[in-house]
Formats: C-alpha cells, sequence, structure tokens
C-alpha cells in the first residue's frame, strides 16, 4: 500500500470538470453498483464473507471498490458501501441475508421506537467506512475521483419503519398520513445523521458525494415535497459545506427534477431511465447543474454493437455541457462483463467537436425555465 498522499487532483477529472460544468471532450462515465455481482471478481471475495462484513471490512471494502476500474475501466470509484448503516448506526438491528434483502426485524412502530434511536457520531459509529475510504483514496493514488454516498431520509425511514424492501411501502406511507409529526421527527433526525456522515465522508477522502432518495417514486408531488425534499435538501446543503460537489438520484421523481435542483442546490442531479433526456434538459441548465444518467440497465442485455449505439444516442441526446454518463439506475447483477465494458467503451470512444460545444454554448442563452438548476 502506498503511504504517499494522494494528489488533490485525479489525473483522470472528466468527472470534477463535468460537474463544474467545464468543457469536456467527452462525458465522464461510471456505474450505479459497478462493485457488484456481475463481477467474478466481487463473487469470489462475496464468497468468503457476507455483505455486512465485506461493509464493516475496509480492506474487503477497499478490494471491491477498486475492481471496476481494471476490469471495466471507469472513470471514478464509488466506495463499497449501503444507504441502510446510518439506521444501524442509530441503534437499529440490521440483518442482510442472501435472495431476502435488507431487514430490521424490530421496525419503528412507534414514538417509544423513535425515542430509541441515538445520535450518530460518524467517527464512532461509522468509522469503517471512513476507514475505508481513506484506503481507497490512497489505493486509487491519485488515478480517478473517490465518490462517497449516503440514503436520503425519506429512503432510510421507509425501510426503518417498514422493516424491509416493499413495492408500495404502505405502512411507512401510512406513518405520513396518519402521525406526521412523528414523521418530521423520524426524518430530522436521520437528515442530521447523514449530513454528518456526509461532511465525515470527505474528511475521509470522498471526492464526491451521491445521495440516493431511492424510493421517492413511492410518493405523490405533496407528498414528496412535504417529507422527502426538505429532508433532503438539507442533507445536500450540509454537504456542499465540506466543499466538494454533490449527486442527488430521485429515481421516480423525474417529474421534478427541477425542484431538485432549486432546493438542493446540486452540482449534477442524476436521471432515471423513466425520463428522457430531453425532458431533463426542459427542466435543467446545463450551465447551471450537471445531469447524469440515464441508459436502461437492462439495455446491456443486448449485443455490443446496440448498446453502443444506445450509447451515443443518450450522449448526443444529453449534450456536450454538463453531462456524465451513466445507468438510470443500478447495474443488474446477471449483465455480462463483457457488456458492462461495452457501454463504458462506447462512451469513451465519444468525441465532442469543437463546433458542437460551440453551438450548444450559443443556446444556452435562449434557455430560460426560471426552475431548473435556480442557485
Amino acid at each position: 500500500m502506498s503511504s504517499l498522499p494522494a494528489p488533490t487532483t485525479p489525473v483522470n477529472d472528466l468527472l470534477l470538470r463535468a460537474l463544474r460544468r467545464e468543457r469536456v471532450e467527452r462525458p465522464p462515465v461510471w456505474m450505479m453498483r459497478q462493485a457488484g455481482r456481475y463481477l467474478p471478481e466481487y463473487r469470489a471475495v462475496r464468497a468468503k464473507s457476507d455483505f455486512l462484513t465485506m461493509c464493516r471490512t475496509p480492506e474487503l471494502a477497499v478490494e471491491v471498490t477498486l475492481q471496476p476500474l481494471d476490469l471495466v475501466g471507469v472513470d471514478a470509484a464509488i466506495i463499497f458501501s449501503d444507504i441502510l448503516v446510518i439506521p444501524e448506526a442509530m441503534g437499529m438491528h440490521l440483518t442482510l441475508d442472501e435472495g431476502i434483502g435488507p431487514q430490521f426485524p424490530s421496525p419503528l412502530r412507534s414514538l417509544k421506537d423513535l425515542d430509541q434511536l441515538h445520535a450518530v457520531d460518524p467517527q464512532e459509529h461509522l468509522k469503517y467506512v471512513l476507514d475505508a475510504l481513506a484506503l481507497a483514496r490512497r489505493e486509487i493514488n491519485g488515478k480517478v475521483p473517490l465518490i462517497g454516498f449516503a440514503g436520503s431520509p425519506w429512503t432510510l425511514a421507509a425501510y426503518m419503519v417498514e422493516g424491509k424492501g416493499t413495492k408500495q411501502f404502505a405502512v411507512a406511507k401510512r406513518m405520513l398520513y396518519e402521525n406526521p409529526a412523528m414523521a418530521h421527527a423520524l426524518l430530522g433526525k436521520i437528515a442530521d445523521a447523514v449530513g454528518d456522515y456526509l461532511v465525515a465522508q470527505v474528511a475521509a477522502g470522498a471526492q464526491v458525494v451521491q445521495l440516493f432518495e431511492s424510493w421517492a417514486g413511492a410518493l405523490g408531488p405533496e407528498e414528496f415535497r412535504t417529507f422527502a425534499l426538505p429532508y433532503l435538501a438539507r442533507c445536500a446543503q450540509k454537504a456542499r459545506e465540506a466543499g466538494v460537489p454533490v449527486i442527488v438520484f430521485a429515481p421516480g421523481a423525474g417529474w421534478a427534477l427541477g425542484e431538485i435542483a432549486a432546493a438542493t442546490d446540486a452540482d449534477a442531479i442524476g436521471v432515471d431511465w423513466h425520463t428522457a433526456p430531453s425532458d431533463a434538459r426542459r427542466q435543467l441548465d446545463p450551465f447551471r447543474v450537471a445531469m447524469q444518467g440515464n441508459l436502461d440497465p437492462c439495455a446491456l442485455y443486448g449485443p455490443p454493437a446496440e448498446i453502443r449505439r444506445r450509447t451515443h444516442a443518450m450522449i448526443r441526446a444529453f449534450g456536450p455541457i454538463g453531462h456524465i454518463a451513466n445507468l438510470g439506475h443500478g447495474i443488474l447483477p446477471d449483465v455480462p462483463p463483457a457488456h458492462a465494458r461495452a457501454f463504458i467503451d462506447a462512451v469513451k470512444e465519444w468525441q465532442w467537436t469543437d463546433e458542437e460545444i460551440e453551438a450548444a454554448t450559443a443556446q444556452s442563452t435562449q434557455w430560460s425555465n426560471p426552475m431548473a438548476g435556480a442557485r
């Protein structure tokens, strides 16, 4: 392991430049869940340790964090962890069994349960994640940026109240209607924990952080604006104080991209695969906030030539300013690694011309949506 500190600016700084909406010759590219089961090398590590042990063991977490850099060729590493480490750090018992998924055997169902949650000290309760970030930053040694992440308050609350992932989160949503005061109290506690956690991740070595509002799609517009967006914004604004770019991804809320950008002041907004790039561009000014996405993960089941065609169509639709190529959700575990590489290679072979960049810059003066990317 190298003992030398990594350079402040990575050799490959495409992601950081795109997040600043600067000129890039091609989009940077990485994939959500890129350190995962689609890689045989990941499965070899997983065969020796359960998932939570991997998360809690910095050396194992870093080993799988780094795998996509060499095996797939992505432009950034994202630390291997899980969004549910925050509820666990607050005092809830978390289990994760193969084929069943994460569960909280004693979910939150009352104010008494809520009172038993404690504040989170990242240095005490989540030190294993911070140690993994510091180790990963040293091992990357300035090659590419390192991304940290956390789940957003509504998404974490949904798991904590429901006890597990479900299609509708009816138990968690019942709390919003039946006991909104409890919901706001819980969401506030989680927001404080998440904000502090993201700041600690930056101090440990993260150069970008992403917030996952994974269950935004479970809420209607009024509920999203009441119970999700304010707390998502609190976390994002706290993370921005740490001085690194912030990405916000709220799949299922493609109708609210402009509102999310305005409320969170994020540097980039993730676009899910349900949302057409043209719809995202109507809501977001690429000169004020970057866009990340949004190839359908199932497109990677297609032959490499079709992956290339779809990837190039996606890139052209988003345009040359402020775009980070990614999937519109996490990569699926049975995607062939060669197809993942085909996606990455298709992005890397793209080249924006000076004329295309200048034309996009000229068009920016015609953009006038007052909601998009408001600062």
